[in-house]
Formats: structure tokens, sequence, C-alpha cells
């Protein structure tokens, strides 16, 4: 391989070569290894050696770390000793969000619970792993049941001062991710970047992947789009008389990562068609060997005068088998997993004159008496639960999975499993079958996404959760606009990023219970278990509460029963 042709390759997978050792010569056998790097910015001499000792993932922001430390002091001992450290140990990843190249987060936690006992492992346990970066298991030769949960995707906040490059961080590592995405598309083809782009002085066709940084239109009608690169900016134009590209061009948001095809002409591109990173066509739907059943609740809101009790008493009687019809006794028996999608009490100071709808105003009362009525569920079935807005945890998402000094007996459940917002846990995973991959996310950035996107706000709006949650599997993105939700900036890499493709997306935030699929995807949101508020019916929301998606793992059917 001539070195020309080496640069491009590894350019195009956004590595840049030294020249020294462009001079000295790559070892070849390193090629591929190094293309897989995605975290790889600048390749040099050293890290060629690091990766030829090490077999498991490089955390290389942690090396870049050392060797700007080190010349900052111009200690070049302190970095080699740093680096001879890299080559020689094999290198723990902290948490899910350092891991870029893989489907799978590298954090897997395998959960398995032994009914008489008490054999779990509780959040603040998996917080004490994530520091240690080391993870117990449970005993394998301790008799487990057959039904499992394994940790995908859970993240760790560790607060320190925060600066511009950290929230710059965040739309490095969606763009990087996102076109890898792209790059695959076999619309894109003979892809360039904008600066290459604004060279053009003769009408050709051209396809780029940009981020969209605004939004505007025109006297006429017709849409003016702003893509940046990390090579440049540029503005595409969408006619209001290509009336199909026209209703694409209406439902981009600003911050989300796009492919566009279009005539370049003057350093303005005359848009033709645009291309979402988006869910593969071939996406399979899986199911499970076994007759089993989940569930998925949502917006309890325990604490408010407004909870429905008496019909989340028939759901405890329902799923302790004691009413019913036959047929729901018998899926009551079979229910394995229950999905809670945030919003387990109301919260204080939540929203304007709330404490005038509270039953109970001390959240950890709110608590006790949550954990007092899923106590009464049958201890056979798994419990998984991530927090929402209303929850005694801080808006910025990733969410962690509650705080142990306001609900400490919720850590104690040993058939409760608790996740950020968002999270991704795997069930039911057998010899024989890898299991389901559900994605949980509150989905506190819906109510961005129904004010400002037309398709969705003019087609049922809050009643059509299957609308957003398809907008957002299309864009590989919990919440494309940074604007939509809070975030935390604590991470190496977006944490709101879509990366491995779920087999359920459950969301909840929004008290409307709606089951669609997406191109493979189940998407499911759950209902809610209180009463319209002031503040809802200010806002012109009709809740439908009480009510409960079930789904036959074996077929993937799902039912919604009602308890109202």
């Amino acid at each position: 391989m001539d070195k020309e042709k080496l640069i491009e390759e590894l350019f195009e997978k956004g590595i840049l070569v030294n020249k020294e050792l462009l001079e000295k010569g790559i070892d070849l056998s390193s090629i591929e290894k190094i293309k897989s790097e995605a975290d790889l910015i600048v390749l040099n001499s050293d890290y060629v050696d690091v990766l030829k000792q090490q077999t498991t993932l490089v955390d290389w922001y942690e090396i870049d770390k050392n060797r700007v430390e080190a010349e900052k002091d111009r200690d070049d001992e302190l970095y080699q000793t740093q680096l001879q450290h890299f080559k020689q140990s094999s290198l723990k990843v902290e948490s899910p969000h350092f891991q870029q190249n893989q489907q799978v987060s590298s954090l897997e936690i395998e959960l398995d619970y032994n009914k008489k006992s008490s054999n779990f492992i509780t959040t603040s346990q998996l917080n004490q792993a994530e520091t240690k970066l080391e993870v117990s298991l449970p005993n394998p030769n301790i008799n487990q049941p057959s039904t499992s949960i394994t940790l995908i995707t859970s993240y760790k906040n560790i607060p320190h001062k925060y600066s511009i490059p950290d929230f710059a961080n965040f739309f490095h590592s969606r763009y990087r991710f996102l076109e890898g995405l792209l790059r695959h598309r076999q619309e894109l083809q003979g892809l360039m970047t904008i600066n290459r782009i604004l060279t053009k002085k003769e009408k050709e066709t051209v396809s780029l992947i940009g981020l969209v940084e605004e939004i505007s239109e025109t006297k006429n009608g017709n849409l003016i789009i702003t893509l940046e690169d990390p090579t440049g900016k540029i503005k595409t134009i969408i006619s209001k008389n290509r009336k199909e590209i026209y209703s694409l061009g209406k439902e981009l948001v600003v911050d989300e990562v796009i492919g566009l095809i279009g005539t370049c002409s003057d350093k303005v591109i005359f848009t033709e068609n645009i291309i979402w990173p988006d869910i593969p066509n071939d996406h399979k739907i899986i199911k499970s060997e076994e007759e089993e059943y989940a569930i998925f609740l949502s917006d309890i809101h325990v604490g408010s005068k407004l909870f429905l009790k008496e019909e989340f008493e028939r759901f405890l009687r329902w799923i302790n088998s004691s009413t019913g019809s036959e047929s729901q006794r018998e899926i009551s028996q079979k229910v394995k997993y229950i999905f809670i999608a945030g919003d387990l009490v109301d919260g204080i100071g939540i929203y304007p004159s709330q404490e005038e709808e509270l039953a109970i105003t001390d959240i950890n009362e709110q608590y006790k008496e949550f954990i007092n009525l899923i106590k009464q569920i049958p201890i056979d079935k798994q419990i998984i639960i991530c927090p929402g807005n209303h929850d005694m945890i801080y808006l910025a998402e990733p969410q962690p999975a509650f705080y142990l000094e306001y609900a400490p007996e919720l850590f104690q459940l040993p058939n409760v499993t608790l996740i950020t917002n968002p999270g991704m846990v795997n069930i039911g995973k057998t010899k024989t079958f890898s299991g389901f991959d559900i994605l949980l996310y509150h989905g506190y950035s819906f109510d961005y996404y129904i004010a400002n996107v037309e398709s969705i706000r003019n087609n049922g709006g809050y009643h059509r959760a299957d609308l957003i949650m398809k907008f957002l599997l299309k864009r590989r993105h919990l919440a494309p606009s940074f604007k939509s939700t809070p975030y935390f900036p604590g991470h190496q890499e977006d944490s709101l990023l879509i990366k491995k493709i779920p087999d359920f997306f459950i969301t909840g935030h929004i008290h409307y219970s709606n089951v669609a699929n997406y191109k493979g995807v189940t998407m499911i949101s759950g209902s809610c278990w209180q009463g319209k508020t002031s503040f809802q019916e200010k806002l012109g929301h009709e809740p439908e509460p009480a009510r409960v998606p079930v789904v036959n793992l074996k077929t993937r059917e799902v039912k919604i029963l009602r308890f109202g």
C-alpha cells in the first residue's frame, strides 16, 4: 500500500498520520486494527506500539490526555512511563460511554436473581463497580432461574468543573458516530467535505454529511438549511415547489446530523434528497423460544391527590392472578418482566402550584408509598425501573438511577433492577436465544418535538407517541436538538445516541399509551396512573390513564389491558 492511499484511507476514518511515522513506515499487519479504532485521532509510532501489544479496547482519550499533560510539564519520562502502562496492562473501560466502535457497550453485568435469597446487584453496588472498573458477577455455581437481566447501558455521572470543550465534545462524538452510519448508505456515493464543495465552480451533483446549524425560510417560502461539518459551513436550499423533498425539509431540526444530495452552484446546494442515519431495513424481528410476557408501565405519580390508587390496586390484583378472566389470569402468571419508565412519584415543585395537588408533601414518604405498592408484585416477576423528570433526580440526562438517601428500600428489593434514564437492558437470554434488547427513555425531550415538528404536531401530537419515537429512531438519537432536553456534559461521548438498535423502545412522560412497530423495533409508550392535573388542563392535555401494554415475547403480539 503506497503512502498516499494509506493517508487517504485513514483520513476517511478520521485518523491523521504523523509525518515521522510515514517516513519510518507502518507495520502492515496493524493496518486493519488501526482502522477499527474509532476514537483514534492522530497516529504516531507510540500508538502503533500500543496497538500491537493491546488485545482489548484502547482508551485513546486517556492516552492523549497523558500526552498533553506530559508535554505541558515538559516531562517526557512521565509520558513514557504512562505509555508503558498502557502497553502492558489490560485496559478496563470505565463505563459504556467510552466505547464507540462496537454496538454493545463495554459494561455488561449479568443480573441473575435467586428468588429465595438476596442474590442481586443494587445500583449503589453498580456505581461502586464502575468506580473500581471491575464487576463481580453472581456465583455461576448457584442455581439460578431462567429469568435473567443483562445491563447493556447504564451511566455513571462524575461531576467536575465543565468547560466549553466538554459541550463541544457532545457534538463531536455525535457527529463521528452518525457520520459513520451515513457513510454506509448507498445513496451517499462520492461524499465530499464542505470545504471541497465550496471550491467547486461548475454545477455538479454532490453529496455530503453535515450537522444542521440553522433552519430559515425565504420570503417566497423556500427553506434555507445551513449545514456544518468539521471543515466548514454551507447553505442548502429546498424549493417549496418540490413537495416531496420540501416535506422532508420541514422534518429537520437544529443539531441533527444528516446526509444530503444536491446540485452545487456558486457555493450553494440545491437539495435533491435528505438521508437520515435510521434503522437498517434488514433489522430482524426476533421472538422468544418460550411463551413469556412483559408489561410496561410509566408515570405512576404516587403522592399526587390525583394518583389513581383504586385503579393501580386493581392492576396489583390482576398481576397476582386474583382477578380477571381465566385467560387474563393465565397471562398474569406468565408475566416475567415489568418495566416502569419513570415518574414513580409526583415529586415536589415540579410545576407551578403543584403543592395544592399533593396528597403526600414529603418526598421520602412518596417513595415509601410507591415501594409499599410494588412490594405487592409477586417476587418471581423482575421489575426494571428508570427515573423520570418527576423523580427526586436532577433533570440533566443521563439521569442517575435514583438516590439511595431518598428511597433506600428501593435498592433492597430483590426483584428490582434500577437503571439510568436512558438505559438499556437485555432480557430472556438463554444458551440458544440472544434475548431482547430493551431501550428505556422516559421521554422528557418529547415536548420539544411535538411543539416544533409539524408532522407530529398536526397528526395527533401528544396522542401519537409512535410518531415521536419513529422520529428519534430515524435520527438514532433520543434528543437530536441540543435544547430539547438538559444534558449532563461530563461524558466522553453523547449519552443519548441510539448506538445499539433495540428490539423494544419504551417511553412514558406524555401520559398516553401507544404501541407501534418501526423497522422491527416495537415502540411502546406507557400510560399513566394519574388524573388530569391543572397544569395539563391549561395545556389542553387529555391523559389516558390506567392502561397496560402486555407483550407476548414468543409472538411479539401486544395487547393493552385497561384498569380504569
